[in-house]
């Protein structure tokens, strides 16, 4: 998989000038709501038309989607507005169903990404295809499980490549439905430049409100798209309501975003400046939320010395973590003088936070 300029040319060929829009609804639900959705998009920088034709669920009983007739719907959208149809394929008979009907760009979603059994299923079924498959990354932070899924089907001699990253399932709670993980993302792209690299920021927050702030670091990142759940009457819809947008809203979003273009030196600079920048950032961002959770700890540990009234400051501890520090810094090339500094203010703030509980 060493020619990922190879597997670009379909994005290429495209010819745009602002990134790749694909959106939709989560799910087709009924004929009406395709063309409906379908209509509204069409004269907007949209180019792929989504929609969930099955719809894996995580538990059994919730709406899984409309089967084969959606397919027909899409087919009809496409000849209706000339918009090219993607959706979700996870099994060879959804790969033979699709490919009747003409789909022009099917994704394989994280559930599957995560089986190379299913990926290889899917892979032999779409053998020398022209169409466009992406890939989804696969539900937990393995980047070499979601490589294998491209290389699994760059093996089946489908060149039109690309993946899609849609965040990563965690049990802890955060503010987003799946955690980004940027660096992940990051790191795939340094592998493979010219690999088409699509943000979902409809999964990854799971608030429709979170969608503009997630999107503009994809494309600070230098992501090459975006694939944005769209629904004409969000609130109702029969799947994921609370992450779904407008279609107007949709247009709004891409007038707002800001989007750099590589024309000449200056603007190479500024954009892989830029790029960096939004790399720290997501870096410092991570950095608050670990000292939240770490000043979490020390309340519970300020608890747990009122009740035994036991001093605040423990100096043996507290010199065995300072040492051990120093020591890991300097393998990551910190100077002894940042790690103390730097340690020194967590620890006091531990303690200001120990004192607080004790007092209380």
């Amino acid at each position: 998989m060493e020619n990922s300029k190879e597997m670009r040319g379909w994005l290429d060929n495209l010819g745009l000038d602002h990134p790749l829009v694909i959106a939709g609804p989560c799910s087709a639900e009924t004929e009406e709501q395709v063309l409906k959705i379908a209509h509204d998009l069409k004269d907007t920088d949209v180019t792929y038309l989504r929609a969930g034709i099955w719809k894996p669920r995580t538990r059994p009983g919730n709406f899984e989607g409309v089967g084969a007739l959606g397919l027909k719907w899409l087919q009809k959208a496409k000849e209706e507005t000339g918009m090219l149809t993607a959706t979700e394929v996870a099994n060879a008979a959804h790969v033979k169903l699709a490919l009747e009907h003409d789909i022009d760009l099917l994704w394989i979603g994280a559930r599957s990404t995560v089986s190379p059994f299913i990926v290889q299923e899917i892979a032999d079924a779409l053998k020398g295809t022209d169409k466009v498959v992406l890939v989804k990354n696969p539900v937990n932070p393995d980047l070499s499980l979601w490589l294998g899924g491209i290389e699994r089907l760059y093996s089946s001699d489908i060149k039109k490549l690309g993946v899609i990253h849609r965040g990563f399932s965690t049990y802890e709670k955060t503010k987003y439905r799946n955690i980004p993980e940027w660096q992940l993302a990051i790191e795939l792209q340094n592998k493979f430049p010219d690999l088409p690299l699509i943000c979902d920021p409809s999964h990854i927050t799971g608030k429709r409100d979170m969608i503009f702030d997630v999107a503009q670091t994809a494309l600070d990142l230098n992501f090459d798209g975006l694939m944005i759940e769209t629904h004409n009457d969000p609130d109702n819809a029969w799947s994921d309501a609370a992450q779904q947008v407008t279609p107007d809203t949709l247009v709004q979003i891409m007038k707002d975003l800001k989007i750099r273009k590589e024309s000449d030196a200056e603007a190479e600079y500024n954009n892989k400046l830029g790029m960096l920048r939004a790399q720290i950032d997501i870096i410092d961002n991570g950095l608050i939320d670990t000292l939240g959770k770490r000043m979490k700890i020390s309340d519970e540990i300020g608890t747990l010395k009122k009740q035994k009234n036991v001093a605040v400051l423990q100096s043996k501890r507290w010199n065995e973590i300072l040492g051990r520090m120093i020591l890991e810094g300097q393998e990551k090339g910190l100077s002894e003088e940042f790690i103390l500094k730097m340690f020194k203010a967590i620890h006091q703030e531990s303690i200001n936070h120990q004192e607080k509980i004790l007092k209380a």
